[in-house]
């Protein structure tokens, strides 16, 4: 298995330790990159793809792992757009 899909699979078993690093990665793979915003953007981050389709998160701090919820909005998201199939 792929480093990708391993990422993919931890992903969508909902972990607790699934990191804002890891995120990164997975949505590179699905051709998102992040909207650069001003000084005064915060903690929120958005990335977008080539649809113009915007997942907004907030960047986890101080630490580097990301909420469930957080999880489940990046699930929902992605499969709703058909890059995921969440079996």
């Amino acid at each position: 298995m792929a480093k990708i899909e391993k990422l993919i699979a931890k992903l969508l078993s909902n972990p607790v330790d699934f990191t804002w690093d890891e995120l990164l990665k997975l949505l590179r793979h699905f051709d998102y990159e992040e909207l650069k915003t001003g000084k005064t953007g915060g903690s929120r981050r958005k990335f977008v793809d080539k649809t113009n389709h915007i997942i907004s998160l907030h960047k986890p701090h101080p630490g580097n792992v990301l909420k469930r919820y957080q999880i489940n909005d990046v699930i929902l998201a992605l499969t709703e757009k058909g890059k995921l199939k969440n079996e």
